[in-house]
């Protein structure tokens, strides 16, 4: 072996698998091998299945948001009437609803009626928002008119209300049933205010995947909320709708354009970004110590390669006198250490996506073995973990492992090609 040889040659392959094989009485390094390859694997498996299981839930909670909720709220400021009352309804919203809708970017426009009020059935109660909005507008909104799951016909919505699946389960109500709805703000009398009672139909049911808007919203007939909330000619505020939610920073100036000189804006960013940022914050921090993980279970290559370089060290000596040039010895224990983390990597790239994709059903196997009740809706939100199985995070994981793995192996494999073949055979 005189002549020079091509990098990465066929015998430095076939070395390097022989050693790859190396059987238990001759220093145990396999039984290395094995081990460093499971932490590799493991350490990706992670990596792909905490990074899907985030992605999952920032997108879920997103939709959620942006399925259900208006992206942009358009409001007055409070300003003092002529018999000296401070109020902040738009009395001209139609006319304001034109020039909105008018606005490029924008999909739809609907005035609403809001107010909070106690829902009392079957001897129970429950606080709820109150929607007033019109059945046309109401047919808009996806995780309404195509939700989760429901109960009842939307198309009768002007008979009745529609109320979320939470407060049907706390007032113990299905469609059909009767609710009364008790305002404080109600009819005025010459000695003062009395409460409103009205009862009304429940057509409809919803579950729109959020549990704090199932557990407390209810849609009225903007008419007929009018009357019940005393908004005679007027409404409360604007939804408004756009076709790139993700881009609402860039339509705020013409939108307050449009809502005219004492028009306010709340945007869907306002009343979740502090969460979307934390959980932004989370992500990077989940990064950083699962790269610590991949790379405590990359360094079990290192100490795998360190024992076969001195368990190996007769050999080298033998191949170095033969004419084996330091390159070549330097490979070959390069794709030793290089071949366990490109199979670690593999292998824990195939679990964490068959994590993500069956995400479900090993959400299911958990929940039961630990007698249910894993996942509180209450606290996080949503009903279910969700995964997104990304090509981005996929890659990220494959390239941080397969990069120190790489890296790692590079100080013993330069180890070995620089080990004298005279020290090392001097004892044979």
């Amino acid at each position: 072996m005189t002549g020079r040889t091509p990098p990465f040659a066929g015998f430095e392959w076939m070395i390097a698998w022989r050693y790859l094989r190396a059987r238990r009485a001759e220093g145990g390094v396999s039984v290395m091998t094995l081990i460093s390859f499971i932490g590799i694997t493991l350490a990706v498996f992670a990596l792909i299945a905490t990074l899907s299981v985030r992605a999952g839930f920032r997108a879920e909670f997103v939709d959620t948001i942006l399925g259900a909720n208006a992206h942009v709220t358009i409001y007055n400021a409070v300003h003092v009437t002529e018999t000296g009352t401070a109020t902040r309804v738009i009395e001209d919203y139609a006319d304001m609803a034109a020039r909105v809708a008018a606005v490029p970017g924008v999909t739809r426009v609907a005035p609403l009626i809001k107010g909070q009020v106690m829902a009392s059935a079957n001897g129970g109660a429950a606080g709820v928002e109150v929607f007033g909005i019109e059945k046309e507008n109401l047919l808009t909104i996806p995780r309404i008119v195509d939700p989760e799951d429901s109960l009842g016909d939307i198309m009768r919505f002007e008979d009745g209300i529609a109320i979320g699946s939470g407060v049907a389960r706390e007032l113990g109500v299905v469609t059909g049933d009767m609710v009364r709805l008790i305002s404080p703000e109600g009819a005025r009398t010459a000695f003062g205010t009395s409460p409103r009672v009205s009862a009304f139909e429940v057509v409809y049911i919803f579950t729109a995947g959020r549990y704090d808007i199932d557990r407390t919203r209810v849609y009225m007939p903007f008419e007929e909320a009018q009357i019940y909330f005393n908004r005679d000619g007027v409404a409360d505020e604007l939804e408004v709708m756009v076709a790139n939610p993700e881009r609402i920073d860039a339509m705020y100036s013409a939108l307050l354009r449009a809502g005219g000189e004492r028009a306010l804006l709340w945007t869907w960013r306002d009343s979740s970004g502090a969460f979307l940022r934390a959980l932004d914050v989370e992500d990077n921090v989940m990064f950083v110590i699962l790269s610590i993980l991949v790379l405590i279970a990359a360094m079990n290559i290192i100490s795998g390669l360190i024992m076969l370089v001195k368990n190996k060290g007769r050999d080298i000596g033998i191949l170095r006198t033969m004419g084996l040039t330091e390159g070549a010895v330097m490979r070959v224990f390069f794709i030793c250490g290089a071949a366990v983390g490109v199979a670690g990597t593999v292998f824990g790239v195939i679990l964490g996506c068959l994590f993500a994709i069956y995400i479900d059903q090993v959400f299911s196997f958990v929940n039961y073995m630990a007698g249910g009740g894993v996942w509180d809706p209450s606290i996080r939100g949503i009903y279910n973990l969700p995964a997104l199985l990304r090509a981005e995070d996929v890659a990220k994981a494959v390239g941080l492992s397969l990069g120190l793995s790489f890296v790692v192996t590079i100080l013993p494999a330069r180890r070995a090609a620089r080990m004298n073949p005279v020290e090392a055979l001097r004892y044979e």
